[in-house]
């Protein structure tokens, strides 16, 4: 049986290769990312959106101790990462888009499921929270990488 033993030169030609593509979708990451006055016009929408979620809350007449208590719920979508970026970013992203506590939300109100509405309320105001702070949908290309913009230190070296 031949054993195949890897060469110095292939080991470093494929981590640069490695590096590129990390690199390339680092980029596109970044070229995708709103800038300017588009970022701060989502940024003040979403904190509209935090605010209507809240007083829609309040007028639920649940307890703030539940909102407390589901507030970081979403977050728990971060974990998605330890399978890696690709997934993390999927898993988050699906726990962080609008569309999720709309649908909670609608159908609470058609089939008159009382805890449904003060739950997508709360998933609503985290997103919002989230968004409103520059923590937008992620890409592929790291946790970091979001639609806002860059999150965290811009250059880790």
């Amino acid at each position: 049986m031949k054993t195949i033993e890897p060469n110095l030169a292939d080991l470093i030609a494929l981590r640069r290769q490695a590096a590129r593509r990390a690199s390339d979708a680092a980029t596109d990451a970044q070229e995708g990312a709103a800038t300017g006055g588009v970022r701060t016009t989502l940024r003040l929408e979403a904190l509209a959106v935090l605010a209507g979620a809240l007083i829609a809350y309040d007028r639920t007449g649940s307890g703030w101790g539940l909102f407390a208590l589901l507030f970081l719920l979403p977050d728990l979508s971060m974990l998605g990462y330890l399978a890696g970026p690709r997934i993390g970013a999927r898993v988050y992203n699906l726990a962080h888009s609008y569309l999720v506590p709309l649908g909670i939300g609608a159908l609470g109100l058609l089939v008159a499921l009382p805890f449904a509405l003060p739950l997508a309320l709360v998933w609503a105001a985290h997103i919002a929270f989230d968004r409103t702070l520059g923590f937008g949908l992620k890409y592929e290309a790291g946790f970091g990488f979001t639609h806002l913009g860059r999150v965290g230190r811009q250059d880790p070296w």
